[in-house]
């Protein structure tokens, strides 16, 4: 059986111009391939594909699965952030298979858990891994395997001759939640909601036909399909990325190649831009630069801003919901730092009482839900957790508190689950983090909350700092002190550290952070 989007919604966002009726990422690349044979698709260190290439290694790829699985069956792609990580998402398409895209740097657990969950027939993996030989975990899972080496991203002579292909709005890829916590649920993807998705990008930043992409997200999250796998492809441009990511190196990509549009998490950015920076590299060639998944550093977008003369957009929204809301480069420089941009009409948002689960006005305060043409299906095999996603007959909620202004600006103000509760009182671990981020010797940021015997729990400062800063704690209250920022989000604890840890999509991992604050005691005075 095909799962896909709801035909009324289909006809609906087909009419409205938001989807696709026929057209596939697949028939995007066989045209380059036709169109523009030599020109690069994907570069990353060394390797290089150009839509030849890629065209012929997605054939290959297509062939292999083919003769392993049926069409809908589910093909688990562990695979580094390069080219070929594409190749393989491009060539379970071409088979009507469905690719379970997961992050390289998962591991054994979150992989057999994967597996089991989503009833993965077969594995595309390298010949080496993180977990040994790639023969051995495809063995260690129960899963025939292709190696992605052996097959050769030159040659046609494995070419699909009856391609089967996935629609735009049926089940294409699979990915997992990057959440810092538990064992992750599997999203549901069609690529519709991507070509959706391109077109806010595009209006956001007026990209044209001539942009030079970089991305140094992951590939099987949101972030990464829309701005390495889709967007791109779309556009017919290069694609520069990354098989483990290196602020160094994406800063001397960026002034090699004449980089145009940056994709890159907020922590991501901060690193490249100290790099560039540290290393002399001109970041001139920057017209847009797309960032989220976290809070944007203000201070850092504005430096970049204004040394290469691009514009830091983001747009608000998850790997279930894709996006709410958005900046543009036409926006005041302090609402594109310190909101998620204006809601966008046709996802529908509305706020929810985060305690009563009661529909509260459209403007204000609240937890937010929406329905529109960004959505993805909803969670594979999981009604539970469908149920706790979906309000109201269909739309989706989110896992924050935000604030909608009458002209439509949407601020995050806190997690449901990102909140410090100290001595009964609610602070927002994401108010303090974009406090403590305007000092000038923090690269990095993220407060959690520590066990404390009488206030219950305080916060506590995570840090990376900038090279050749150092910071104390009480010059972080004095620094608060001085901006004039209420007692009680001063942070009652500061940890420096070499680097923060982040999860597989990017993000700082406050799992493993709030596991150190637990080991570190609690303080009782």
């Amino acid at each position: 059986m095909t799962i896909s989007a709801a035909p009324s919604d289909i006809e609906a966002y087909v009419a409205a111009g938001w989807w696709e009726r026929s057209v596939t990422v697949s028939g995007l690349v066989r045209r380059h391939a036709l169109e523009r044979p030599d020109e690069t698709a994907f570069d990353w260190g060394d390797s290089t594909l150009t839509w030849r290439a890629y065209d012929a290694l997605a054939d290959s790829v297509a062939a292999a699965v083919s003769a392993k699985v049926s069409a809908g069956d589910r093909v688990l792609v562990w695979l580094p952030d390069g080219g070929l990580v594409h190749a393989a998402y491009l060539g379970c398409e071409r088979a009507g298979a469905v690719a379970v895209g997961v992050g390289w740097r998962a591991g054994a657990r979150e992989l057999a858990h994967l597996v089991e969950r989503s009833g993965a027939s077969l594995a595309i993996v390298p010949r080496a891994t993180a977990l040994g030989p790639g023969t051995e975990f495809a063995a260690s899972l129960g899963l025939p395997l292709v190696l992605v080496e052996d097959l050769d991203p030159t040659s046609g002579s494995l070419t699909v001759t009856n391609e089967i292909g996935i629609g735009p709005s049926e089940l294409w890829l699979i990915n997992s939640t990057s959440g810092t916590t538990g064992l992750p649920k599997l999203v549901m993807q069609t690529q519709n909601r991507w070509f959706y998705f391109h077109q806010k990008a595009v209006e956001a930043a007026s990209l044209g036909d001539d942009e030079v992409w970089m991305s140094v997200v992951p590939a099987p999250f949101g972030f990464g399909l829309w701005t390495a796998h889709v967007t791109p492809t779309l556009l017919g441009a290069p694609c520069h990325v990354q098989e483990r990511f290196s602020a160094a190196q994406a800063a001397t990509a960026i002034e090699q190649h004449a980089v145009t549009v940056l994709s890159a998490v907020s922590s991501q950015l901060v690193m490249i831009l100290d790099a560039a920076r540290a290393h002399g590299r001109d970041l001139n060639s920057l017209r847009a630069v797309f960032t989220g998944g976290e809070a944007i550093p203000a201070r850092q977008a504005a430096e970049l801003e204004e040394w290469a003369g691009c514009r830091v957009l983001n747009f608000y929204g998850s790997n279930e919901t894709g996006v709410l809301s958005g900046t543009t480069a036409a926006d005041p420089a302090h609402r594109r730092y310190t909101t998620g941009g204006r809601v966008i009409p046709e996802m529908q948002v509305r706020l929810y009482d985060p305690e009563t689960g009661e529909r509260r006005p459209d403007v204000g305060e609240g937890q937010p839900a929406c329905r529109g043409p960004a959505l993805a299906l909803g969670y594979w095999d999981d009604p539970a957790a469908n149920d706790a996603l979906r309000v109201d007959d269909g739309w989706y909620l989110m896992g924050d508190l935000v604030r909608i202004e009458p002209e439509g600006w949407l601020s995050v103000i806190g997690r449901t689950s990102d909140i410090v509760i100290r001595g009964g009182k609610n602070i927002s671990a994401v108010a303090v983090e974009e406090e403590v981020a305007t000092h000038e010797a923090v690269a990095l940021v993220a407060v959690v909350g520590a066990a404390h015997q009488r206030l219950g729990e305080t916060a506590v400062a995570y840090v990376q700092l900038r090279p050749g800063h150092a910071l104390t704690l009480d010059e972080l209250k004095n620094h608060l002190d001085a901006r004039g920022v209420t007692i009680d989000w001063w942070p009652e604890g500061l940890v420096v550290m070499d680097e923060l840890p982040l999860t597989a999509g990017g993000k700082v991992a406050k799992a493993v952070l709030r596991a150190h604050a637990a080991r570190s005691g609690s303080d009782g005075d």
